[in-house]
C-alpha cells in the first residue's frame, strides 16, 4: 500500500474500474511502484451473479411466493435485485469474503440464525487484513448471497437480514 494517498491514485483506480466495465473484464490487478519501499497494489474485481447448488433449492422454494400477478411481467420476479432489499448487508470494501474465521471453523452465521446489530456475520480479507463485518441491523439471516472464499466488490449485497 502506498504511504501516501493522492488524488492521482484515486483517479487511477477509477480508470481501472472503467476499463473493467468497458472491456467486459471480470478482474484487473496492477502494482504501481513509487520508490523502493513504497508501492500501490490494486485489484479490481467485478462480482458475477452466481447461483450455487446450495442456493438453487432455496430459490425454488421461494419462487411460488414471488410469482407475479397475471398482469405483471415475469422478469420482475426473476430479476429482483437483492441490493435494493431493505435488509441487505452490502460489502463495505473490495476483498475476499469468508463465512468463518478460519477454514473448517464453524461459520459466523447460517440461514435462519438470529443476529443482533453489531454481531460479526462474516470476514472480508482486503490487503492481507481480516476485517470483521458486523450486522447492520437485528433480525434473522434470510439469504447469504456469496460463496465462502469468493471475491466481492464494494457495495455488493452479501446477506439479507430481516
Amino acid at each position: 500500500m502506498s504511504k501516501h494517498s493522492t488524488d492521482a491514485d484515486v483517479a487511477f483506480i477509477k480508470a481501472l474500474a472503467e476499463i473493467l466495465n468497458t472491456h467486459e473484464l471480470t478482474e484487473i490487478s496492477v502494482k504501481r511502484d513509487y520508490a523502493e519501499d513504497d508501492s500501490l497494489d490494486v485489484r479490481v474485481v467485478k462480482q458475477a451473479n452466481v447461483v450455487t447448488m446450495a442456493q438453487a433449492p432455496m430459490m425454488a422454494q421461494a419462487m411460488p411466493a414471488a410469482m407475479p400477478s397475471a398482469g405483471a411481467p415475469m422478469a420482475a420476479a426473476i430479476n429482483d435485485d437483492p441490493a435494493q432489499h431493505p435488509g441487505a448487508l452490502t460489502s463495505p470494501m473490495v476483498g475476499t469474503a469468508y463465512l468463518s474465521a478460519e477454514p473448517g471453523a464453524k461459520p459466523f452465521v447460517v440461514i435462519g440464525d438470529k443476529v443482533a446489530e453489531g454481531d460479526t456475520v462474516l470476514i472480508i480479507e482486503a490487503m492481507k487484513t481480516m476485517n470483521h463485518i458486523p450486522a447492520t441491523r437485528s433480525g434473522t439471516v434470510k439469504r447469504i448471497l456469496f460463496e465462502d472464499g469468493s471475491a466481492v466488490e464494494y457495495g455488493a449485497p452479501l446477506m439479507i437480514i430481516e
